[in-house]
């Protein structure tokens, strides 16, 4: 029998990220729930909002959550992965402990435990190497915190 999946009592990434797609994506899925994003997008209704949730969305976040139209949802929803940097960051924004401390997960780089120091560490820097002038790093940041 499988784990049941983290998803089902958190639903954070349903409402922190607008969810766009192809627009023949939105055929499979109720006209009411997807609104059009110019000629060749659509998005999940709600996650356009500057304070997305998707409409497909039933129940609170962090609590007993289910996507209304699960096996139909758009390619977005079926590529992101519980614990991935986008599902941790949306458990940020709503106050949720990172996913891999409450399920048990080992979402560390070297596989040892939390808090375990790495097992194989960074070398030390070389002697006379010349430091690379700070540059933003381009992508999506955080998500900002949702007011209360």
């Amino acid at each position: 029998m499988s784990e049941p999946s983290p998803c089902t009592t958190c639903g954070a990434c349903c409402a922190t990220y607008r969810v766009s797609f192809y627009w023949a994506e939105a055929e499979p899925l109720p006209a009411t729930l997807t609104r059009p994003l110019g000629r060749w997008y659509a998005c999940m209704a709600g996650t356009e909002q500057p304070r997305p949730r998707c409409e497909a969305l039933a129940g609170d976040i962090g609590g007993s959550v289910a996507c209304t139209v699960y096996e139909q949802r758009p390619s977005p929803c079926r590529e992101l992965q519980p614990g991935e940097d986008k599902c941790q960051r949306a458990r940020r924004r709503h106050g949720l402990p990172p996913l891999g401390i409450e399920v048990g997960l080992d979402l560390s780089i070297d596989g040892g435990g939390p808090g375990d120091p790495p097992t194989d560490p960074l070398p030390a820097p070389m002697p006379n190497a010349v430091p690379l002038p700070v540059v933003a790093a381009e992508g999506p940041s955080d998500p900002p915190p949702l007011a209360h």
